[in-house]
């Protein structure tokens, strides 16, 4: 019923169209304008082109139109993650693969930043479902935990709990899609680059000589 957002087989740093159901991508837009109170099922239908009967056809509720959302973009910032550490190797210097980690999330975040400020509605799921999706995310989390352990064990980074700084880090990367535009003056590109000097910084190894 519906392809995920396109993640190039050789790079993920490319970021094609999402490919979206008519009714995802209306549910996307009027989510990204108006948050999930502010949007209608109304709305989603008219986007997308068809009747409100026929929307419920393929989803019973906005709730279900949400969950799918938010499945597609974790799973699209996971794989990316992945695919970026897989790049440089399992056996890389830890700052190598965090300055990979940073960069691959830091896109995400920019280019599909109507599908990631998403990640802002979870508050709204119904319990079982925000147990489903917090698993999926908890899977991201890991990911950069687990660099900043073997980098802090190491001794490349500086820091007295990778577990704080994971969430800070996380924080300020998801905070992203609070304010950039697509218009403004700064691609996501440019941001990549910044936000993984003051990455490299915040877990004190912004000399590149570390690690």
């Amino acid at each position: 019923m519906t392809a995920g957002p396109a993640l190039a087989a050789t790079n993920w740093r490319e970021f094609a169209p999402p490919q979206l159901t008519p009714i995802l991508q209306g549910a996307m837009e009027a989510l990204y304008e108006h948050g999930y109170h502010g949007t209608t099922v109304r709305d989603i239908a008219r986007r997308a082109g068809v009747t409100v009967p026929a929307l419920y056809y393929h989803y019973a509720n906005k709730q279900g139109i949400l969950v799918a959302l938010l499945d597609l973009g974790i799973e699209d910032a996971l794989g990316r993650a992945r695919a970026a550490l897989a790049e440089v190797g399992e056996s890389a210097p830890a700052r190598a693969r965090f300055v990979a980690f940073v960069e691959s999330m830091t896109l995400f975040m920019a280019h599909r930043v109507r599908m990631a400020v998403l990640d802002s509605e979870l508050r709204y799921l119904e319990p079982a479902n925000r147990r489903g999706y917090a698993a999926k995310r908890k899977e991201l989390e890991t990911l950069l935990l687990d660099i900043l352990v073997d980098g802090t064990s190491s001794g490349v980074f500086q820091m007295t709990s990778p577990a704080d700084t994971s969430r800070a880090l996380l924080g300020m990367l998801r905070s992203i899609t609070g304010w950039y535009q697509p218009a403004g003056p700064l691609t996501p590109t440019e941001i990549s680059r910044r936000y993984v000097g003051i990455a490299l910084s915040t877990v004190g190894a912004a000399d590149p000589a570390a690690g």
